[in-house]
């Protein structure tokens, strides 16, 4: 990685790296349901435009006969066992995913009518491939319109220069999980959970401005709504703009005016959160979610520390990039000491609190600490904050690590998809080991079926 010259910006920064980066990686894209959360989170979406309700029996008994040896778990908890007020099929998954990806998949049952009525032969009954690829690239394309927020943040309120917004961004998702969860599994909620809380933060820090109109603290309320409506945890993200509109009332004295615009972001987040509410209603019978989910959570987090620094299990076993941009955050919470900052810290204190009061708080089976993607935009200040201030003789050697990190996150992903590593921990020293040994090895077939034969692939997938 070579330096620019002073006051000029290299070619590939910028919002143009980005969706540079997006369209190499468009390829990888998998437009698949697998798995119990991803039928979840798809089937509110069929259940609501197919059946007009909430009740995914046939959703659930279709994917299940689809793969009945795989998703024997899945039937014993979402098949076999009802809620117990109401009778209805379990779903423990939040609809804002569905929200978000129903224009794309509309836009995909009007193309497959207009297909059938020239004699195509592709069912138009919700489930075919043209509805299952519409909702993942949805999520793909949600994932970089938030990256693309998190770098304009970085770069306007942030302060951060190029091209340390542009490599921070990059790195972060080529670097975690999350580019795990824009290609090989879309269907689950972190791509758009990242376009969500990237949203909330840009408008947060936009109506931090003295000048800003109610309407605009309005939009903050709607984008905290809907980062909840995405994933439950991600509602926690609205301590920002709270304490943004605390801090400016202390220093202004301007406590009406600062009631008044929490009042009304508060009432637009819970206007938009208000179909999960009724969705509650109808699925458990009262405005929560499943008791079933509620009896899972220990409120004083008893994991805290090891959902962070658990070597089989925590975030920065798997996610060791992560580590660093921590440390950056925490660096620019001393050097800068100001609200956002320090708003941006205490809110991923949160994320690792109700992370770590979950009892399934290992994740075990999951690619990585996929709970803690939605934090990503926070990141993105810390690892920026640390690029920015490694001295220009330096940058090469800070390029070699994060393309490191890259590889580690990417030799992870390939020893996940091919059984090569235990899914349910990271099993030291064997995974390092893998990485130089198996991964290398297993890495051009892997590729090549891939992109020709993916059944072929998972089926030979020892």
């Amino acid at each position: 990685m070579s330096a620019a010259p002073p006051g000029e910006t290299p070619w590939w920064a910028g919002r143009r790296g980005l969706v540079l980066l997006f369209v190499l990686t468009l390829p990888l894209v998998t437009p698949k349901i697998r798995g119990a959360d991803e039928i979840e989170y798809f089937s509110y979406l069929r259940s609501l435009v197919f059946d007009r309700d909430v009740e995914f029996g046939n959703e659930y008994e279709h994917f299940y006969a689809a793969d009945p040896q795989g998703l024997a778990g899945f039937k014993a908890t979402f098949l076999e066992r009802l809620e117990t007020d109401t009778g209805r099929h379990i779903n423990f998954a939040p609809l804002g995913s569905a929200l978000l990806w129903s224009p794309f998949y509309l836009l995909a049952h009007a193309g497959v009518l207009a297909a059938r009525a020239v004699g195509a032969h592709v069912a138009a009954d919700g489930f075919s491939f043209p509805y299952v690829a519409a909702v993942c690239y949805a999520s793909a394309l949600y994932g970089l319109a938030g990256l693309l927020l998190v770098h304009d943040a970085l770069r306007g309120p942030g302060g951060l220069p190029e091209p340390a917004a542009t490599l921070a961004v990059a790195s972060l998702w080529l670097g975690t999980p999350l580019l795990y969860y824009m290609t090989l599994a879309p269907a689950f909620s972190h791509a758009p959970a990242v376009f969500a809380v990237a949203l909330l933060l840009g408008l947060s820090l936009r109506a931090a401005r003295p000048e800003a109109s109610a309407w605009e603290w309005a939009a903050v309320g709607a984008s905290g709504g809907l980062a909840a409506l995405v994933r439950e945890q991600d509602g926690l993200f609205l301590i920002i703009p709270a304490g943004l509109l605390l801090y400016r009332a202390a220093a202004g004295r301007a406590w009406g005016a600062a009631l008044a615009r929490g009042a009304v972001m508060g009432v637009a987040a819970v206007l938009v959160f208000s179909p999960q509410l009724l969705a509650y209603r109808a699925l458990t019978g009262h405005f929560g979610p499943s008791r079933l989910v509620a009896r899972k959570m220990t409120w004083w987090s008893p994991h805290l520390l090891q959902v962070l620094f658990d070597p089989g299990h925590g975030l920065f076993a798997w996610s060791p990039l992560l580590l660093a941009a921590t440390a950056g955050l925490a660096y620019l919470v001393g050097r800068r000491r100001d609200a956002t900052v320090t708003l941006l810290a205490l809110s991923l204190l949160l994320q690792a609190w109700i992370n770590g009061a979950v009892e399934s708080w290992t994740q075990a089976g999951a690619f990585g600490s996929r709970r803690f993607l939605s934090s990503t935009p926070i990141f993105a200040w810390g690892l920026a904050a640390l690029l920015a201030a490694v001295p220009a003789r330096r940058l090469r050697l800070a390029g070699l690590a994060l393309v490191l990190c890259g590889w580690w996150n990417v030799g992870l992903m390939v020893q996940f998809g091919l059984r090569l590593m235990d899914r349910q921990r990271l099993e030291w020293p064997r995974v390092a080991v893998n990485q130089v040994t198996e991964v290398p090895r297993h890495l051009a077939r892997a590729g090549w079926l891939f992109f020709t034969d993916r059944e072929r692939l998972v089926r030979e997938s020892p």
